[in-house]
């Protein structure tokens, strides 16, 4: 046998190892029998597929890459290089090898249609990567459209993925599509579809249909309860945003806590609880927020999330800063302003909010201006903001006149009902009505010239807020005029009518009398019974006075009234009502059953029981004993010294003879004056604690 024909024996002997480790899925095996017959022969572009598809089910994407680098023999490798690509996060690289195929570089969804079918399913995860909703979801309905095989529910469940972050980058004006909920993961994206639109209510309800919904399934499928709550866990965080954005912290904060209890293995998802549980933190347990932003802003995470989840943690990581550490405040501001440009006023507002902080107004001010200069005049809405921002550090600084030279310095939206209503407001505080005065005249004169893009209820307000102010200022023909402009929009307005006549009264009489003649008469507006109850009602007393001022039954008056020479009104006799409070009597008191009327009561009876004369202390049962006296002092010895017996000796003494009856008496009363004050001394003096 020549060496060709033992070499061409010994490849096809590999190749029969090759097919057997290839089918019984030994990749590490098969990568070996790749490698020896691409050794014997470079030409075998078949065992080089091998070797790359080997490569991929062992997740070595770098070593297929540079196997492709070197040039292989095998005549496609586009899947092989895009999808490596993908996998290491190139999802941009990815995306030019797949268009290198299509032959164009902008490709569109009709011209993705001439693909392979794996490179369109793969185009669609790459596209969905980018965060390019639109071109990911219509890709996904012609794949859906023109594929029929065992994987269209997977392929249904990735486009209502795509359709749910779609409104999500919409917010409240996301996409309306409507897609079956016929399984769990296609519930959980409803609900998530639902939360991007703002619609909490529905979302959480959906995402608790689809909890149900996914137990159910996996328990009949036989999974364990540890892959049940993998799979739940999930679904349940999602479900703690809605609560959350609801204002149920509580309840949110708990299901968070136990998503990171369970330890996923899901980087992004740990992430976004642990930002979420920074965000409820606010400004307390800034330890705890510290920890949970590292986790969140950790590199294996950044992978996982998208572009919108970064920059809210970005964020909340600068405001965290902001509680905690000052100094790397301004650092992170910086950075957050760099990679996220949309985000650069926030950062602004950060890094001088850290500046007031430290009451260092000026730079603070000269910050936003430097800003405020490099914003053209088409942003109108964060010029203002950025106004806005200087005259709030001027007013904290206590620079009123700074505030209201920066207001007036507004243009046309200085006429806007908040700022005229902030410079008259600041005008008055400094005592310059006047001033305040004219600023309401101003634009009053200004709403009259605008003929369009201005509301009704601006220019009411704006009136009415005008005429109040030149009515209590003293210019009634200035607040006439707003006046005058309310009535042509509200005609029916009585209480206008009637301020605009006490307006004409102080200057033009006639004008009063013409316009009083609108208002509707006095009997149209009150009746005769709500005229009596006001008249009977005294707001400035409580209800028992009220009841007592009110007249009594019967007609009868109170107070010296004419009196009649009838036998029936006698002095004395008043009202029935008098009458009936006159019979009443008062009923006797109730005495002891024991009571003797002949016995001499107890001189002691209105004092406390412990200052009586026969009071007893109760003895504590525990104390056996009570030693007096010195320490070390026999038992028998204590009476001496225990100076209450003498007290009571002293007191149950026989009265001095010829004393009588009376000196008894005496005697008891000055025992019992005694017995008021002596036991009061020693029982309640309380001891002063040692200092």
């Amino acid at each position: 046998m020549s060496k060709a024909e033992a070499k061409e024996a010994t490849i096809r002997q590999l190749y029969t190892e090759l097919n057997k480790y290839c089918g019984s899925a030994e990749y590490d095996k098969a990568l070996k029998v790749a490698n020896k017959i691409i050794t014997l022969d470079g030409s075998e572009w078949k065992a080089a597929k091998c070797k790359l598809v080997c490569l991929l089910q062992n997740g070595k994407f770098e070593e297929v890459l540079k196997f492709l680098d070197r040039g292989t023999s095998i005549p496609d490798t586009t899947f092989e290089k895009a999808y490596s690509e993908y996998r290491l996060n190139r999802a941009e690289d990815a995306f030019r090898t797949i268009q290198a195929v299509a032959g164009s570089p902008g490709a569109s969804v009709e011209q993705w249609a001439a693909l392979a079918p794996n490179l369109k399913e793969l185009l669609a995860q790459v596209l969905y990567r980018l965060e390019r909703y639109d071109e990911c979801f219509e890709l996904y309905r012609s794949i859906i459209k023109n594929t029929h095989d065992d994987y269209d529910d997977e392929r249904r469940t990735n486009m209502s993925a795509v359709a749910a972050n779609r409104c999500i980058v919409a917010g409240a004006n996301g996409d309306q599509t409507q897609l079956p909920e016929n399984s769990y993961e296609l519930a959980y994206n409803a609900g998530c579809a639902l939360a991007g639109r703002q619609q909490y209510g529905e979302a959480e309800r959906k995402l608790r249909t689809s909890e149900k919904m996914c137990r159910e399934a996996l328990e009949e499928d036989g999974a364990t309860e540890e892959d049940i709550i993998d799979e739940i866990t999930i679904i349940k965080v999602q479900l703690a945003y809605c609560l959350q954005m609801q204002g149920r912290v509580k309840e949110a904060s708990a299901l968070y806590a136990d998503a990171l209890r369970h330890k996923t293995n899901d980087a992004a998802l740990t992430a976004v609880v642990s930002n979420n549980l920074v965000v409820i933190n606010r400004d307390q347990n800034v330890f705890d927020s510290r920890k949970k932003m590292k986790v969140a802003t950790s590199e294996q995470a950044e992978q996982k999330l998208t572009s919108c989840q970064r920059k809210t943690i970005a964020f909340n990581n600068c405001l965290l800063a902001y509680f905690a550490s000052p100094a790397e405040c301004g650092l992170l501001a910086t950075r957050l302003a760099v990679a996220h440009p949309e985000l650069e006023f926030q950062s602004l507002l950060i890094r001088v909010a850290q500046l007031a902080r430290d009451k260092k107004y000026r730079e603070a001010i000269e910050l936003l201006e430097a800003y405020a200069q490099k914003l053209p005049r088409e942003r109108t809405v964060e010029l203002l903001q950025v106004r806005f921002a200087i005259v709030q550090l001027q007013l904290v600084a206590g620079n009123r006149k700074a505030a209201i030279e920066t207001l007036e310095a507004l243009g046309d939206a200085r006429y806007r009902p908040g700022v005229v209503s902030a410079l008259v407001t600041l005008h008055l505080g400094l005592d310059n009505k006047q001033a305040a005065s004219e600023i309401l005249k101003s634009a009053v004169d200004w709403y009259k010239r605008q003929k369009g893009g201005i509301s009704d209820a601006d220019l009411s307000d704006m009136w009415r807020q005008a005429a109040s102010f030149h009515l209590r200022g003293g210019e009634p023909a200035t607040a006439a005029k707003s006046l005058e402009e309310l009535l042509r929009t509200h005609p029916n307005d009585m209480k206008l009518l009637a301020q605009l006549v006490i307006a004409y009264a102080q200057f033009d009489p006639a004008k009063a009398q013409q316009a009083s003649k609108r208002l509707p008469a006095l009997e149209t507006l009150t009746t005769v019974s709500e005229i009596d109850a006001l008249e009977a009602t005294n707001w400035m007393m409580i209800a028992k006075a009220v009841k007592r001022k009110q007249p009594l039954p019967g007609g009868g008056a109170s107070g010296g009234g004419a009196r009649g020479t009838g036998a029936d009104q006698s002095p004395g006799a008043g009202t029935p009502a008098e009458q009936r409070r006159q019979k009443r009597k008062k009923r006797k008191g109730k005495l002891p059953k024991n009571y003797d009327a002949s016995a001499q009561p107890d001189p002691e009876r209105w004092l406390p029981r412990y200052e009586r004369t026969g009071y007893r202390k109760k003895r504590d049962r525990r104390v056996k004993e009570v030693i007096k006296g010195s320490q070390g002092t026999a038992s028998g010895q204590a009476d001496q010294y225990d100076m209450s017996k003498v007290y009571n000796q002293a007191k149950q003494s026989p009265a001095t003879p010829g004393a009588g009856g009376s000196a008894q008496h005496e005697q008891t009363a000055a025992a019992a004056a005694a017995t008021r004050q002596l036991p009061r001394k020693n029982q309640h003096k309380k001891k002063k604690g040692k200092h």
